[in-house]
């Protein structure tokens, strides 16, 4: 059985949440800020919890508020979408998409191809995320995620491959004419490598064994980096040697700013995968951002297939 009042007063918590007080929001509302203020109180008594700071300049929310209205706006995007769907019988997206995307590859592949989307469907709203950091799509809310590297195995998420980018070793002239190149795996050791922010854990990178397999190799990392393009301007500066995907250094190897070395270990290829959370009934907001991003891969230009 529904209960009749679950709904009760959730509109007037996510409109002052949304515009910092009371006022505001019964402006938006057609209420007195009173009758505003009491529906949210009532709110949280059925919760049995606080969900905001109430200050005579502004209200604030609490960790639950925060939680709370995360919930409230997916809930609420998802019921205007679907009626948008059922009163105009084509399925537009409307609603907010949060998106998580690797830091360089998604600023430098991913997002112009965003911002025409955006441009394309007005209702549609995008929280995007540029980051290094593996998030939990279902505990965080995140309804889209790009990934590179191999993924685990989780019933509780769908993938689709997108391509896969090609690494390989380089390092700056200056670099060279200081220390010289590494010849073989054993010099490599030896030499002062760039690698990714490891957080406790050793750097490796994807090198070709003596069965010609790629394996993941430790390599003695002197500088960490938090993503690819700090990675990149580090090894510009002739700070060491790096292992970086040919999207990124392709264009300073071929003006040779960079050169490329120990081309029989490398050339390990990574997977690009976009993965969402696994359900029966894909909401268009998130499957009109899924379709470009497979579109964009389809291109010879994406990068997705250097």
């Amino acid at each position: 059985m529904i209960d009749k009042d679950r709904f009760s007063g959730l509109h007037e918590f996510v409109l002052s949440a949304q515009a910092g007080s009371f006022t505001a929001a019964g402006l938006q509302l057609e209420l007195t800020s009173s009758a505003v203020g009491k529906a949210v109180t009532r709110l949280e008594e059925r919760l049995g919890t606080k969900l905001v700071h109430r200050t005579t300049r502004r209200l604030t929310l609490t960790n639950e508020g925060e939680a709370y209205l995360a919930t409230c706006l997916r809930v609420l995007g998802e019921l205007d979408e679907t009626e948008s769907f059922l009163t105009t019988g084509r399925q537009e997206p409307v609603g907010r998409v949060r998106i998580e995307l690797p830091a360089t590859f998604g600023r430098r592949h991913v997002l112009p191809s965003l911002l025409r989307l955006a441009a394309r469907h007005p209702r549609l709203d995008l929280s995007t995320n540029f980051s290094e950091r593996l998030a939990d799509l279902i505990a965080e809310g995140v309804d889209i995620a790009v990934r590179i590297g191999r993924l685990r195995d989780d019933a509780d998420i769908a993938a689709r491959r997108l391509g896969e980018q090609r690494l390989v070793i380089c390092v700056a002239p200056g670099y060279l004419a200081r220390y010289g190149a590494a010849k073989n795996r054993q010099e490599l050791l030896t030499h002062n490598c760039i690698a990714g922010l490891q957080r406790g854990q050793r750097a490796a990178w994807l090198l070709r064994n003596e069965v010609g397999e790629f394996e993941l190799t430790p390599v003695t990392a002197r500088h960490e980096w938090g993503d690819g393009e700090a990675m990149l301007n580090a090894a510009l500066a002739g700070c060491g040697v790096a292992q970086l995907p040919t999207w990124l250094v392709g264009e300073h190897i071929r003006r040779g700013e960079l050169v490329e070395i120990l081309s029989n270990l490398s050339g390990g290829e990574m997977p690009v995968h976009v993965i969402w959370p696994r359900t029966k009934y894909v909401q268009p907001r998130v499957r009109v951002v899924i379709d470009e991003l497979v579109r964009l891969a389809n291109e010879d230009s994406s990068g997705f297939k250097p």
